[in-house]
């Protein structure tokens, strides 16, 4: 196992950890964006923009310190994506996921940490929560199969959490649990054949038969309610609250995309004419000022409510205060709230620049593919997530999902 040096813990050097690892992930907006077009076109994020990442520190943010990794904590998180987003939606997915991926393994026993990080501290994780495979008891561990989709980062990872039920403990917090297995052992098919973040090659695993020691596997039920098998307890990080973190990590990218659409607004509409009206540039038009308050708006929403949701897990996670059920409810409202002001940020600014925003020369196209996709995963969901806050408002619990 690999040490470093303890990383900051106070909160003023947790800022000044994240506005340089923000500055960094600027630094590499050029080089992105430049990428941005052929990610898209290839269906895949460039091993360059990988090895760009990774060589900047921004995919080890939610890798233990034990093992060499930053450490951070989920506004980091979502600062970073946010920032990469602006430049590539499919970049911005995989840094949140391959990232996020990584805090999961941080759950896990120390043994399966190890068997993760221990000898390859940089191994990166992509995984499929949702309970797509089967896992049954054998000993010293189970014999694993299924089919796990999306798989976002896949073809960069060398690991992969899996979703996966057990038949033989129905009715225990065991029935339901994720597995660590190497990427050498499963199957990746190409299925990834998309709309929108067609870069992030989410493709699907199959696995057949796989054995998983019994250390790699962590019940869902118990990490719901914070009950982590991790033995680290001191490490603020691995007790961030599992669902409201699940889904509110995917808003990063979505925050990136709605600022880049705003601007790309206000660049653009001092230079064009409105189309069939008297008006020399649309930057005169109350059509155009309007529509660029209501985006720009929009996307400020989508940020308040993402970064009060990540204050308030980073929060819990340094006192060691699992937050309540309607906490956590109001978590993921915070998530649904900010995939739909993000969303309509970007269509606000399509709508305004008229069909032109969907040739195939304009960036904003690729953009208003990119967030129609990732703001509709199925833990984002806003119209689940505000069925979960409303009957929690009204003191009803746990009658919509799981999940929360």
């Amino acid at each position: 196992m690999s040490t470093i040096t303890d990383v900051p813990r106070t909160t003023d050097a947790a800022r000044t950890l994240r506005a340089e690892l923000v500055e960094r992930a600027a630094a590499l907006r050029p080089l992105i964006a430049a990428n941005a077009d052929a990610t898209d076109r290839e269906r895949a994020v460039p091993a360059g923009n990988i090895d760009a990442l990774a060589q900047a520190g921004l995919l080890s943010l939610m890798r233990p310190a034990r093992y060499g990794g930053l450490q951070t904590d989920v506004r980091t998180l979502l600062e970073v994506s946010r920032e990469i987003g602006y430049a590539c939606g499919s970049t911005a997915w995989l840094t949140s996921l391959l990232n996020a991926n990584a805090w999961f393994v941080g759950l896990f026993p120390a043994q399966a940490q190890d068997d993760v990080w221990a000898h390859r501290p940089g191994a990166r994780v992509a995984g499929v929560v949702t309970p797509s495979g089967t896992a049954h008891v054998v000993e010293g561990g189970y014999r694993v199969s299924g089919r796990w989709a999306p798989a976002s980062g896949c073809t960069h990872a060398d690991w992969a959490v899996l979703g996966v039920t057990r038949p033989d403990a129905e009715g225990t917090a065991d029935a339901v649990g994720i597995v660590l297995a190497p990427m050498s052992e499963l199957t990746v098919e190409d299925t990834w054949f998309v709309a929108g973040m067609r870069g992030t090659a989410s493709n699907t695993l199959i696995g057949e038969d796989l054995f998983v020691p019994a250390h790699r596997f962590h019940s869902v039920p118990d990490a719901i309610e914070g009950r982590y098998a991790t033995p680290f307890t001191d490490e603020a990080l691995y007790r961030s609250p599992f669902v409201p973190t699940t889904a509110l990590v995917l808003t990063g990218p979505q925050l990136g995309l709605a600022a880049a659409a705003v601007d790309l607004l206000i660049t653009k509409a001092p230079q064009r004419g409105l189309t069939l009206t008297h008006y020399t540039v649309q930057a005169e038009a109350p059509t155009i000022q309007l529509a660029a308050a209501h985006a720009a708006s929009h996307a400020d929403s989508a940020q308040l409510h993402a970064y009060r949701a990540a204050d308030d897990i980073d929060k819990a996670a340094r006192t060691g205060e699992y937050p309540a059920y309607d906490t956590r409810a109001r978590m993921r409202m915070d998530a649904g709230r900010a995939a739909v002001h993000a969303r309509e940020a970007v269509r606000t600014v399509c709508s305004a620049q008229g069909a032109s925003s969907f040739g195939d020369s304009n960036p904003l196209q690729r953009i208003w593919r990119d967030i129609e996709t990732g703001s509709r995963h199925a833990v984002l969901s806003p119209e689940v997530a505000a069925e979960i806050y409303g009957t929690s408002l009204f003191g009803i619990r746990g009658t919509v999902s799981a999940l929360v």
